[in-house]
Parts: C-alpha cells; sequence; structure tokens
C-alpha cells in the first residue's frame, strides 16, 4: 500500500502507467484479458487433475441435484459439508452444466481466480496504491494460491474473494457519495461473501484499516457507525459457523483442547509462517507437519515476542507511514480465524494450510508491490522491467510445478506422504484409495502406520476394519470396527460395517441393531437399509425386510443388490413368480455383476427353471472364465438339460482349471 502521512498531505505517487490505463474501459479489459491469460497459462496443469479428498463432498450429490435439493441447500443445515448456502447453490449449478466432469470444475475456479486478481488490481486503483496491477499479478501467479485453486473444493475462497473485494468496491463509493444504493449493494456483497465463506466476516475491520490508512484517523459516526451492522452480521455468521464445525464436522476432543496461552503461543507461530511462505514459497505441503505446542517451549516464546515487536514497531513507524501497519493489520486480522483462538476442523492434523491465507495474503501483496514499484523507479529502465518481469514469472513457473501435485488424490497423498512423514491424514486417505481400488493388502500397512501416528483414530479403526474384512479375515476385523463405534459413537458408516462384519460371522441378531444405529444416525443410508435387510431375511422375518430394500431403492434407485435382495425377499413370502421381475431388474442393472448372475442362477434352478438358470450360468461363466466352480455349475445343469456335448466341454474346462474340484473317475 502507497504511503501516507498524518502532518501533511501524501505526496504524489510514483507514476504507474497501469494506473493510467484503469481510468479507460477498453485498456482495462485488456489488462483483465492478459492476467486471465496468464493465470491459465500457470495453471494449465490443474486442468487435467481429478477429484481429491473431499472434493464429492463438494460436488452436488445425487440427492441434491433438484430443484428440492437447492431447497434444502439453503434451508437444511447438514445438508451440506459445510453451511455454504451460496457456494454449493454455485456447485448446483456448476453440476448442472457439465455433470461430474473435474475439468469443467478446474476451469470456473481458474476463471474465478483470475476474476478476484482482477477485482484486486480495481480496488488498489481505486486507493491510488503504487503497482497495483503488478501486486494483482503476485496473487495471481504466487505458488501458495495453488491449494485454493487446483482443489476443487477450495472454490469457497476464489467465490468468496469476489464477493469480499466488490463490497470493498462498493463500501468505498458509499465512503466517497454517501448513496444508499451504494451501502445497499455494499451489504449485499458482504452477505454474499458471508454465505460462501464466513472467514470473510473480517470485512467490516479491514474496511475500518484501510479508511484509517487513507486519512489517518477514523470518526465515530461516519467512518464506524455504518459497519457496526455488519460486524454484528459477521458476529454471528462466524459463531454458527464455529458451532457447525464443532458439532456437525467435529472440531472438538482432546486434540482441540489448548490453553489460551498455548493459542497465543500457535498465533506467533502460524504469524511468521504464513508470513515466511509469502515472502519464500519454498517446500509447500498439503498438510504440513502439526506443531507440538508448549508453553515452555522458547522458540514460541520467541515467535510471540518477534511478532508484539514487529507490531510495536510498525505502530511507532506509522507516525511516517502507515502503509506497512495498515498492510499488516489486514493480514493478520484477515488470518485471525485461522491463527489458533478459534477451532477448525483442520487444526485435527495441521495448524496451518495454504489456503487459509488465500485472502489475507492480499494486504501483504498490496505493500509488497508498491514498495517495489516506488523503489524501482529509480532504476534504470531495463534492470527496473526486468525485475518486474522476472519475479512473476518465477511465480508462474513455482505454481506450474505445484498444480502438478494435484493431479490426482494417489499423487497429491504420496507426495505429502514424502514431505511429511507423520501426515497420518495422507496415509489413511491414500489406504482408503487403495481400499477402493480393491487393494486392501496394500492398503492394511498404511491404516496401520496411522494408528502409530494418532492413535484411537476411529476413521483408522474403521478402514483397518474394513481391509481386513474384504479379505476375508472377518474376525480380526471385528474388535476394529467395535473399537471405532466406541471412539465415535455417531460414526454410522462403522456402525453399517460392524454389521456387515457381524452377518458374515453368522451373527444375524448381533447385526440388526449395528445396522439400525447406523440407519438412526443417517437415515438416507441405502446400504445399512439394504444391509438390515438381509439381516431380517437371515432371521427369517423376510416380510419386515421387504420396506428396507424398498427404502434402500428409493434413495439409490440403481441399487441391483437391494434389487436383488427384494426378489429373494419376496420368493420366501410369495414364491418365485412375483419374485422374478425383481431378479430381472437386478441383473440387467449390474449386467457385469457375476455374483448378481450366480443368485439369480440358483433361484431360477430351485424354481426348475433349468434353461434359463443356463443362461445365467453362461453369463458367470463369461465374467469369471478362470473360475472352476463356475465351470462345474454350467455342466451339471447342461447335463440336466441334455446338452451333453457342452456340458462335457465344461467338466473338461473345470478339470483342467482345478483338477481337484471333480471327484475320482470309479
Amino acid at each position: 500500500m502507497a504511503s501516507a502521512r498524518t502532518r501533511r498531505p501524501a505526496a504524489p505517487a510514483p507514476a504507474d502507467p497501469t494506473a493510467a490505463t484503469a481510468t479507460g474501459t477498453q485498456p482495462a479489459a485488456w489488462a483483465c484479458a492478459l492476467l486471465a491469460l496468464a493465470v491459465l497459462l500457470a495453471y494449465l496443469p490443474a486442468l487435467h487433475s481429478g477429484f481429491i479428498w473431499d472434493d464429492d463432498g463438494h460436488v452436488t450429490r445425487a440427492d441434491l441435484q433438484s430443484f428440492a435439493g437447492l431447497f434444502r441447500i439453503w434451508f437444511e443445515v447438514g445438508a451440506t459439508q459445510q453451511y455454504y448456502p451460496l457456494l454449493h447453490s454455485a456447485f448446483w449449478l456448476e453440476h448442472l452444466l457439465w455433470g461430474a466432469a473435474p475439468l469443467g470444475y478446474h476451469l470456473a475456479n481458474i476463471a474465478l481466480h483470475a476474476t478476484a486478481a482482477c477485482l484486486f488490481a480495481r480496488v488498489l486503483l481505486r486507493l491510488a496504491v503504487p503497482g497495483a496491477w503488478f501486486a494483482a499479478v503476485l496473487f495471481a501467479l504466487h505458488p501458495v494460491c495453488v491449494e485454493s485453486v487446483a482443489w476443487i473444493s477450495e472454490q469457497k475462497n476464489t467465490l468468496s474473494a469476489i464477493f469480499y473485494l466488490l463490497g470493498v468496491l462498493a463500501y468505498l463509493d458509499f465512503d466517497h457519495d454517501r448513496r444508499r444504493s451504494s451501502y445497499a449493494w455494499a451489504g449485499l456483497w458482504f452477505v454474499g461473501a458471508l454465505l460462501t465463506k464466513t472467514v470473510t466476516a473480517t470485512l467490516p475491520a479491514a474496511l475500518l484499516v484501510v479508511l484509517w490508512w487513507k486519512r489517518g484517523r477514523l470518526d465515530l459516526r461516519r467512518d464506524v457507525g455504518p459497519l457496526l451492522p455488519w460486524f454484528l452480521c459477521g458476529a454471528a455468521a462466524g459463531l454458527f459457523t464455529a458451532h457447525v464445525e464443532r458439532t456437525l464436522i467435529g472440531a472438538q476432543g482432546a486434540d482441540f483442547a489448548l490453553s489460551f496461552t498455548a493459542r497465543l503461543l500457535l498465533a506467533g507461530r502460524n504469524f511468521w509462517f504464513y508470513l515466511g511462505k509469502l515472502v519464500w514459497p519454498a517446500d509447500l505441503i498439503f498438510i504440513y507437519p502439526r506443531w507440538s505446542i508448549h508453553v515452555s517451549a522458547p522458540e514460541l516464546w520467541f515467535s510471540l515476542l518477534a511478532a508484539l515487536a514487529l507490531l510495536a514497531a510498525l505502530v511507532w513507524s506509522s507516525r511516517r507511514t502507515r502503509a506497512p501497519l495498515a498492510a499488516a493489520l489486514l493480514f493478520g486480522g484477515t488470518l485471525f480465524p485461522a491463527l489458533g483462538f478459534v477451532n477448525v476442523y483442520p487444526f485435527l492434523f495441521s495448524y496451518v494450510a495454504d489456503h487459509f491465507q488465500y485472502l489475507a495474503s492480499l494486504g501483504v501483496f498490496a505493500l509488497l508491490a508498491a514498495a517495489l514499484w516506488s523503489i524501482t523507479t529509480r532504476w534504470p529502465a531495463t534492470a527496473r522491467r526486468t525485475l518486474l518481469a522476472a519475479l512473476p514469472a518465477c511465480l508462474g513457473v513455482l505454481t506450474w510445478r505445484q498444480c502438478a501435485t494435484y493431479r490426482d488424490a494417489t499423487t497429491l497423498y504420496q507426495t505429502t506422504i514424502a514431505r511429511n512423514p507423520d501426515a497420518w491424514l495422507a496415509y489413511q486417505n491414500l489406504a482408503v484409495i487403495y481400499a477402493n481400488e480393491g487393494r486392501p493388502a496394500d492398503a492394511l500397512p498404511l491404516v496401520e502406520t496411522v494408528l502409530r501416528l494418532h492413535p484411537d483414530y476411529p476413521l483408522a479403526e474403521n478402514s483397518l476394519g474394513d481391509d481386513l474384512a474384504r479379505l476375508g479375515r472377518f474376525s480380526e476385523a471385528l474388535p476394529h470396527l467395535q473399537r471405532a463405534v466406541q471412539l465415535e459413537p455417531r460414526y454410522f458408516q462403522a456402525f453399517n460395517n460392524l454389521g456387515s462384519v457381524l452377518l458374515q460371522l453368522d451373527r444375524a441378531a448381533d447385526a440388526v441393531p449395528a445396522f439400525e444405529s447406523a440407519l438412526r444416525l443417517q437415515p438416507a443410508f441405502p446400504e445399512a437399509e439394504n444391509n438390515l435387510g438381509q439381516a431380517l431375511t437371515r432371521l427369517d422375518r423376510a416380510a419386515q425386510a421387504i420396506p428396507h430394500f424398498q427404502r434402500a431403492l428409493h434413495l439409490r434407485p440403481d441399487f441391483a443388490d437391494a434389487e436383488l435382495n427384494w426378489g429373494i425377499a419376496i420368493m420366501l413370502t410369495s414364491g418365485f413368480a412375483p419374485a422374478r421381475a425383481h431378479f430381472e431388474r437386478a441383473v440387467s442393472l449390474a449386467p457385469d455383476n457375476p455374483q448378481l448372475a450366480g443368485t439369480y442362477a440358483r433361484a431360477l434352478l430351485q424354481a426348475g427353471q433349468l434353461a434359463d438358470a443356463a443362461v445365467q450360468l453362461e453369463t458367470v461363466v463369461r465374467l469369471l472364465p478362470d473360475n472352476a466352480e463356475a465351470h462345474l455349475d454350467l455342466a451339471r445343469v447342461l447335463h440336466r438339460l441334455g446338452r451333453t456335448a457342452e456340458a462335457n466341454y465344461q467338466f473338461q474346462t473345470a478339470a483342467r482349471l482345478s483338477p481337484a474340484l471333480l471327484p475320482p473317475a470309479p
């Protein structure tokens, strides 16, 4: 930010050619177009990225994709991962436009970031800050912003920044003309920002800092009075978000229990960390090491005292120039929610994250750009142009390289583990990926590492139990799933997995209350509905099971397993004929599932439908050509149908694949 003096008018700002171009509409449009092109080039690798971590919690779920879902986004707390209805309305619209294709979301986030950078330049030009467009370029291309731009979930940052900056521009209009319409527009943009991300609640305080920087004092009636409703609105939004973080997301418990002294020390450490990453953006990591905060640690006290000393020095120097103190207040004030005084869920695994300072970095970029722009005015033209071009170019290259980390979730977590071997969350998330890819054996050592680094973590206990179950080691899986629900009684997925393991251990009576607990905690849970129906069927309560299969299919119409199990329950209560349509629909929903075809074949055999059973068994053989038992089952049915030559071929194939499967010849 430019210098301002208290006792006499500020000296004219150094000439800024970019500021001159902003006075005309067309040159400003060209500047924005060039900046957008630079952002696109720097973030090109991100366009090839997929979804990572909690992106599936932000990209609109199937049950929210209708207009009724849009209503729930606005009026049902808990319908989305966080209550940011304007953000999730944007995701809802994006899903309407391009569905679940990651490319569309990445393009949107890059466009939003470029727009925010242009608005940042507009604000600085309005404030007559030297090097306004240079500051915007630093913000646009700085690699610390990659986490906010390449991570789809962080569209909350890029979108809220646009509302935030539009609010600044509108309020500056109001400060100039005192028109109610300007104030109304400013308030509207502020509310939009709050409904996108609550960190923007710091906007009224930031505006007071800017007004103080401009005039050297604040008038209670003119400056503070109009912003009082904003402070109240921001405080209400902040308290509500803190409540949601604590009760719905889980930002509470022993991991968040810090004394006030510890939080002060953490704030000092965090302040210097974030400032250091802006000045020297080296060793950026998706999950940084989680520091141990001990009140007796001298380095923590040094960080806090150094921050206080810097503040004191800036206050003292503000008699000559207010810009450094204003930038520091903007930086620290906007960072305040992430400094450690408020519990946020990511503190569970790290006290810092690059995306926390996306908005806060603006004040530092403004100060650095103004300082470099002013200092270099005395340099030879060639040297000045070289520096002012080389710095953004270097940042753009670093951003390009950092984007590669976000290529896919596996790359992200592998890179994180390589740079931070104690990042237990990265091990956990990578283990989930391996399990979903059908590699539970590879996932096991990762989950064991999680429990070594972070004992009694319910998600890891659940993952370990699930991986063991996938490997058929049900007795070993059981205690881990029991431990998961003991550690987190609201963990509905763990209750469902616990019930599934109990079913595999032929303990259907014990499985029923586990599935009922899962559904009590999460009523819209089709898998648990289906599993509860299976447990009731095994307990000879098929009639009671049918409504659960119906509910599962209502929640998930393409749920082939639920359709099949519905058919089994009807067959047990009313015979095969009324059940057949359900079997047919199940195999049509999952034509490449050999288990479904095999189950349907057994039902057909039980009903005496040999020819139709042979068709289903042929499907099983086609899908499992190396399964000797499948060939043997088909051979027996073909033999009963009198298709001797085909039966002999299937018998021979079964014998070749598994000689021990067939009885020896007499």
